[in-house]
């Protein structure tokens, strides 16, 4: 009798642990993914970029896609510039007009490599009443996080020595933190340092990106900031 008690009480443990494994077995496997599923991969696609030069007020997203859509132009082609038939190596630098000659631009080496511009402006900033000297208003400096326009030379400074080669348009030019393109619409340029560009023309100067219109200082006709 007590032989059959002991058996019973075996057999009932045996069941017992069948049941326990069996259900973790089943939770352990309706947890995992099924074999028939993919998980999808987040979608990298970007905008295509725009077939027109942007408008004003357009995003610097948009900027920045059409300008890098344009057919790379090789630097080495704007590493000097001439006046009178003479021409003066740059060495890193480069310089380069656009071709209606409206904007004229180059690398200064006084100012760390940043983008300065002489643009044919129809309305450029008038010379502010306390400034003296020769007033530029079509003198762009464009170092990223501002972008000036006017302001007073008494020399050439870094076109002294002329201006560089045509950019054709539908060409872009990268030199440091700069990438321009040409087209009829104007001169386009970003900075991407400071994720800021702009356009130039004879119709006015537009900036895109984190560059604002603020109260210039007293030497300068016009400035914007990021």
């Amino acid at each position: 009798m007590r032989f059959a008690v002991l058996l019973a009480a075996s057999l009932l443990v045996a069941a017992c642990s069948q049941a326990v494994d069996g259900q973790a077995r089943q939770s352990e496997s309706s947890q995992s993914v099924p074999s028939g599923t993919s998980r999808t991969a987040p979608s990298s696609t970007t905008a295509p970029p725009p077939t027109a030069a942007p408008k004003a007020q357009a995003p610097i997203g948009e900027v920045v896609r059409w300008i890098e859509a344009a057919a790379p132009a090789a630097p080495e082609e704007f590493r000097t510039v001439s006046r009178e038939g003479a021409s003066t190596d740059l060495g890193e630098g480069v310089a380069f007009t656009t071709p209606a000659g409206t904007s004229k631009c180059m690398t200064n080496r006084g100012a760390d490599g940043a983008l300065t511009c002489l643009v044919e402006l129809r309305d450029p900033p008038e010379r502010p009443a306390d400034v003296y000297g020769e007033w530029k208003g079509g003198w762009v400096d464009f170092p990223g996080a501002t972008l000036d326009v006017g302001s007073a030379h008494g020399d050439p400074g870094p076109f002294s020595d002329g201006f560089g080669a045509e950019l054709p348009y539908g060409e872009a030019l990268s030199f440091g933190d700069y990438r321009c393109r040409t087209d009829p619409a104007g001169l386009f340029c970003v900075n991407y340092a400071h994720r800021s560009a702009a356009r130039f023309s004879d119709a006015g100067i537009e900036p895109f990106g984190c560059l604002q219109e603020v109260s210039p200082p007293p030497d300068i006709g016009a400035r914007f900031s990021c």
